[in-house]
């Protein structure tokens, strides 16, 4: 029943996912889809939020700052399940779409991060007429230091994983220690952590490191482990006997989530980019949810929401 153990825990399993789903990523993916991506990452879970919003305030009769705390909770899509499904399911698809999906599930867990903490703190202070003023100016801090930190730590982790001579075996433990400190204190600044690192491990991923081959092994493991971590601490974390309740406007949720919040999100965000309509269609079914969502639940409760 500690939502801040819960949350400690899931925190540093996902930025040890994140890192890697960074330093997995091409430049050459970036490049690929940078623009519809950074639109779907931030847009994207902007229209999210809003649509399953107004769902959840006709489902559950919420008022309209926790409907759209709800609606920003599931907003995020699963950086781990798309990058399996992608990398290791053997799916065949154009390397535009892959790459888009990619660097979408990477990098939307801050925006989806920031609009939770947003609300949270509104209703906690009762200010909702100011949530414009909160939100550009709370955006452009996360963002542009956790963009900022993240090229930054990037940089240095490699510096210092090429400059100290350690013994092969130790050199995967040393470069993600390095980026949880870059997690760690850009948190600290007030930025984003969850971006931080994401970009950490870009940097990382594409330039060339002593011992590389050895670190994608190490991290492979760490991440499979990092997710069995995060899903076992939030599965005790659940109490099945409170399910009864809130089942039936739930699953109808999800369901509005599937059908229509995400695809219309997507359709919207992709349209000045004159992607094809199956192309499109496929991209809003693989806005596959997971732990973020249910890591960003157990916020309200660590902030001192009901």
């Amino acid at each position: 029943n500690d939502a801040e153990a819960a949350y400690f825990v899931g925190s540093l399993a996902l930025a040890v996912i994140l890192f890697d789903s960074g330093f997995g990523t091409r430049v050459q993916t970036l490049r690929r889809a940078a623009a519809p991506a950074f639109v779907l990452a931030t847009v994207g879970v902007l229209l999210t939020t809003l649509f399953v919003g107004v769902a959840a305030r006709l489902l559950f009769d919420l008022p309209w700052l926790y409907a759209l705390l709800m609606g920003a909770v599931i907003s995020s899509t699963d950086a781990a399940a798309v990058f399996f499904l992608l990398r290791a399911g053997g799916v065949k698809i154009y390397k535009r779409v892959r790459s888009l999906l990619e660097v979408e599930s990477g990098s939307n867990d801050p925006m989806a991060i920031f609009l939770t903490v947003l609300f949270i703190e509104l209703i906690l202070t009762e200010r909702a007429g100011a949530w414009v003023a909160a939100f550009v100016q709370g955006f452009g801090l996360q963002m542009g230091l956790g963009l900022l930190c993240g090229g930054i730590g990037g940089y240095l982790i490699v510096e210092l994983a090429n400059r100290v001579r350690l013994e092969e075996a130790l050199s995967p433990i040393l470069v993600m220690a390095c980026a949880l400190c870059v997690f760690a204190v850009t948190a600290h600044l007030g930025g984003s952590g969850f971006l931080a690192i994401y970009v950490a491990g870009v940097v990382a991923g594409n330039r060339s490191m002593r011992a590389a081959a050895s670190l994608r092994r190490y991290q492979k493991g760490m991440t499979w482990l990092a997710q069995i971590v995060m899903f076992l601490v939030l599965g005790l974390f659940v109490t099945p006997s409170e399910f009864g309740a809130v089942l039936l406007p739930a699953l109808l949720l999800g369901l509005f989530l599937i059908m229509i919040g995400r695809p219309l999100a997507v359709w919207l965000c992709l349209l000045p980019f004159g992607i094809d309509r199956a192309s499109v269609a496929f991209s809003a079914w693989v806005g596959l949810r997971g732990a973020v969502s249910i890591l960003l639940a157990i916020l309200p409760a660590v902030m001192g929401l009901e």
